[in-house]
């Protein structure tokens, strides 16, 4: 068989029902003939983001494919793979290249040389007898390690060059391997919070990707410590709880804002703790507790006192158990008075904006917009994203994040026009769920024709444009 259709039959083992894509390139004929639907986007980013969206609701069980032609259909992704980078999305990006004889030859493009920096792997398939093996450690970087994009080339004489049926069939997907962090540590970081004054949890995506909400939520109670999530890590803890702080970007709510400037020990689970102009500031002095499952962010923006490597959920739940361990069963379940503390920090702070959401003024307010939202959606079915700009840092404090993934946060790098096509990509996920992206007019302007592709694919969305006049 073609090295294409090598590639295809290998996507079809690994579970690959759709790809995102945008012609021209073989492989998408390859792929459709194999019984994975290639679904075309407006352009090229946009189908980025939309794998980007697939894959933030699969926790790395499953993963949004993007195929593009070489040339400009791979220059044309470049905010794409940005933003999925800078978020840590495993997305699988199969873009065609110039033929090898050629690679060398200016001004031709090469995807995985030009992009190894928004990368978490990037490589060139240069002969047919390395197809399993280039896409065997493919899908293991999608599954272990820090998650982000992963780039297979494959370049234009080698994609139609022909590879042994044997060497196809003796493929086998690579397995997630999950580590733990060590008891030692686990001990040190559970008497840090538990003689903590005024402790306080940060909560990343890793929370959502590793399906850890449930322990989190039991560590958090045990140990009777408040929780604030990052835009990325938004509704991996239920903000209903009374233990909740809320989420943030750049704007978030007084709780939130009181309890990471004031606290003395922060925990940061399931977390890259970035630094970033998109996001909470953590002011210096606090003692760092630090949850990754990737080593090189310990002590990367922030100097950390106890270092948790290892799988989010095996964390939480070794933490759980050693709580237990130390202050008995039941911990310290609503003793410390910090619930009722955060009750009434977060009613003076509603105080002062709730005429703001329900005013009547015209033109209409979109903090109006983000009122009605609240009151009307069913959380617990809906999914909501924002877009870059004004309209994120509008509806993040206010908009509660419920049950996993009924928010989607995004925006270390915060491309407009993301919204429209991402939460294609989510409604792709999840078929019975409704989706919904709040998005201003310079935002609908990048991404409005993939309207029609969330038509076309049946993926229906809703899409709500505030004529702010900025831009933004």
């Amino acid at each position: 068989m073609k090295v294409l259709d090598a590639v295809a039959r290998i996507l079809r083992e690994e579970g690959v029902k759709w790809a995102g894509c945008f012609p021209s390139n073989n492989l998408i004929e390859a792929v459709a003939e194999a019984g994975i639907n290639p679904i075309m986007f407006r352009q090229e980013r946009g189908a980025a983001m939309a794998v980007d969206g697939f894959s933030r609701m699969r926790n790395r069980e499953e993963f949004g494919v993007l195929i593009t032609q070489g040339g400009p259909g791979s220059e044309n992704t470049m905010g794409g793979l940005a933003q999925a980078y800078a978020d840590n999305v495993p997305i699988l990006y199969l873009p065609g290249g110039p033929a090898v004889d050629q690679r060398s030859v200016k001004p031709n493009f090469s995807p995985a040389r030009t992009y190894a920096s928004v990368s978490v792997s990037a490589e060139v398939l240069y002969q047919p007898s390395q197809v399993t093996s280039v896409m065997r450690r493919a899908f293991h970087a999608l599954r272990n390690g820090r998650p982000g994009p992963v780039i297979v080339e494959i370049p234009a004489d080698v994609g139609e060059m022909d590879v042994d049926d044997a060497i196809v069939s003796a493929y086998t997907p690579p397995k997630r391997y999950r580590s733990a962090p060590a008891s030692e540590d686990v001990t040190r970081a559970v008497e840090l919070l538990l003689s903590a004054k005024k402790p306080v949890i940060w909560s990343g995506m890793g929370t959502l990707m590793a399906d850890a909400s449930a322990e989190l939520t039991e560590f958090a109670e045990l140990a009777d410590i408040p929780v604030y999530c990052t835009m990325p890590g938004k509704s991996g803890f239920d903000q209903r709880h009374p233990l909740s702080l809320g989420s943030g970007s750049g704007a978030t709510s007084l709780e939130a804002r009181t309890w990471l400037q004031e606290s003395d020990v922060l925990f940061g689970v399931g977390t890259s703790l970035t630094r970033t102009s998109y996001g909470q500031p953590i002011p210096d002095g606090k003692i760092m507790i630090h949850n990754t499952e990737t080593i090189a962010d310990l002590n990367k923006d922030f100097s950390v006192d106890c270092g948790l490597v290892g799988d989010t959920k095996i964390t939480l739940k070794m933490l759980v158990e050693e709580v237990k361990s130390q202050i008995g069963n039941e911990g310290r379940k609503n003793s410390t008075g910090v619930q009722d503390e955060i009750k009434a920090v977060h009613d003076d702070w509603m105080s002062k904006w709730n005429d703001v959401l329900a005013t009547d003024e015209t033109p209409i307010s979109p903090y109006r917009v983000v009122g009605e939202l609240i009151k009307v959606l069913d959380q617990e079915n809906s999914i909501v994203t924002h877009d870059a700009g004004a309209p994120r840092d509008i509806i993040m404090p206010f908009y509660p994040g419920t049950v996993p993934h009924s928010y989607v946060g995004w925006g270390k790098t915060t491309h407009l026009g993301y919204g429209i096509p991402l939460m294609t990509g989510v409604k792709i996920a999840c078929p019975d769920k409704f989706c919904l992206n709040i998005m201003g007019d310079g935002a609908f302007g990048m991404s409005g024709l993939d309207i029609e592709t969330s038509v076309r694919s049946g993926a229906p969305i809703t899409t709500i444009v505030l004529n702010n006049g900025g831009m933004a």
